[in-house]
């Protein structure tokens, strides 16, 4: 019961940490605030407590864990059934032990530690050739799934609602209703009202991208849970829906309106041009390009900032390894930097925003939760979620906690995002790239904030059992 009241205390709070960082503090959009955490709520007791939404969840979670699967055949086609395992079907010479796979390790499995290949070869869980396919493949489909017209009349749904319940502007809500399936490209569907949009409209649109993540990436990122979490597919795609009202909430308080916005009061069509339109095949074909670029940018992203990490590491590592120097200067040095990681002290400067989630009042188990929220903001989300996976999969962490840092951890409020989102926004709408430069700190934190108090959400309604993570 304490953690539940901290989780709702933590969404107060997280708006009242935003309004510390006002703009301008005389004006705090109260019935934006009410409706946003009133959404929040609303969709919360959904997903975790209305059995037949719940179910719902779960079935939609068995859907996107078929397109996962479905992604492996094309990656094993290419790198091999000992690059990519296929747990589906029987291993060993002409049949034999048949599905020691499944005895041996659980269906889907795709943490570190990955015991049985095709050919009974223990190769682990290689990333490149079981998670990055996915970002193709799902970049693919969704491309297809635009091209024939079925994603919009959702996105619009959404959009309205969102207009309708917190007087946004309808430019901004479409933006932020199509930041649940997309990311920067959701940039493109206000792209004739961009250059008119007031401060406030800009920060609400870059912090929603900050705190929601595309539909490319979320095999991704449910690749890794499937074992431990069965249904957080379904859960990510709730984390989206959750953390968008949040971004609006936070953003406007960070930044409020001052303006009368140019599509206040209607919700812009959502058509394709003529030269937006192709063929199935063509939208196929054009969204697994677009899915290798995203993935080649993952790639590169992960390469330059893990290195650097582990040479920043190192260089904390040279330090720590004064403590042994006869001098006692340079052993108080080496003492203060034995403990002195990035991960630690980024897991410090989120302990206290980790602690208003809810996630837990162990501390080792709080620690730990802050250490991969933390993690985020340089590493992106790829790494702490792997780091969840494993120790969840360990039992250092608890139901409780891997749920509501899953929720957390889903959204693009990191630093790699920051160039990639001012400088796609930007090249869209040149003329205000000064605006768009200046707003993009608190539209980071804006979104990062949202992406919290999703956690909250999920540590409220969270309760024991196996039906909320599908098992």
């Amino acid at each position: 019961m304490a953690l539940r009241l901290i989780s709702l205390l933590g969404m107060f709070g997280f708006c009242f940490i935003a309004w510390l960082g006002s703009e301008d503090r005389r004006r705090v959009p109260w019935r934006l605030i009410a409706w946003g955490i009133g959404i929040q709520l609303g969709v919360g007791l959904l997903i975790f407590l209305l059995p037949v939404t719940r179910e719902a969840v779960v079935w939609l979670s068995s859907i996107l864990n078929a397109l996962i699967d479905a992604s492996d055949a094309g990656a094993r086609f290419l790198f091999g059934p000992i690059f990519v395992p296929d747990f589906n079907r029987p291993v060993g010479p002409a049949g034999a032990g048949r599905w020691i796979a499944r005895a041996l390790t659980p269906p889907f499995t795709a943490v570190p530690g990955d015991r049985l290949g095709a050919d009974n070869l223990n190769l682990g869980y290689i990333f490149a050739f079981r998670s990055l396919p996915q970002v193709v493949f799902f970049a693919a489909i969704f491309s297809l799934l635009y091209g024939v017209g079925i994603v919009q009349p959702v996105v619009r749904v959404f959009a309205r609602f969102f207009r309708w319940a917190m007087r946004l502007s309808g430019a901004e809500a479409l933006a932020g209703a199509a930041n649940i399936f997309v990311g920067i490209e959701s940039a493109i569907a206000i792209k004739p009202f961009l250059e008119r949009m007031t401060r406030s409209e800009l920060c609400a649109i870059l912090a929603s991208m900050f705190g929601s993540i595309a539909s490319t990436v979320l095999g991704l990122y449910a690749g890794y849970l499937r074992p431990v979490f069965p249904s957080i597919a379904g859960h990510l795609m709730s984390a989206s829906v959750l953390t968008i009202p949040a971004a609006f909430v936070l953003a406007k308080i960070l930044v409020p309106e001052q303006a009368v916005p140019e599509t206040l009061g209607k919700v812009p069509e959502l058509e394709l041009t003529e030269e937006e339109r192709k063929s199935p095949m063509d939208s196929l074909i054009l969204g697994a390009l677009d899915g290798v670029k995203m993935a080649v940018g993952i790639v590169a992203a992960l390469i330059a900032i893990l290195g650097l990490i582990a040479l920043l590491d190192l260089i904390f590592a040279n330090l720590a390894s004064l403590a042994t120097n006869e001098f006692a200067l340079w052993r108080a040095i080496g003492q203060v930097f034995s403990v002195i990681t990035l991960q630690n002290i980024m897991g410090a400067l989120f302990l206290p925003l980790t602690f208003l989630t809810g996630v837990s009042l162990d501390w080792p188990e709080l620690w730990l939760s802050s250490q991969l929220i933390g993690r985020r903001l340089l590493e992106t989300a790829i790494p702490p979620y792997i780091g969840l996976a494993n120790a969840a999969d360990q039992g250092t962490l608890s139901d409780r906690a891997l749920v509501i840092v899953s929720y957390v951890l889903c959204g693009f409020a990191h630093l790699p995002s920051v160039g990639i989102f001012v400088g796609g926004l930007a090249g869209i709408v040149p003329s205000r790239r000064k605006d768009i430069s200046d707003l993009a700190w608190k539209a980071l934190w804006a979104g990062t904030l949202a992406t919290l108090m999703t956690g909250c959400v999920a540590g409220l309604f969270f309760y024991e059992g196996a039906a909320v993570l599908g098992r």
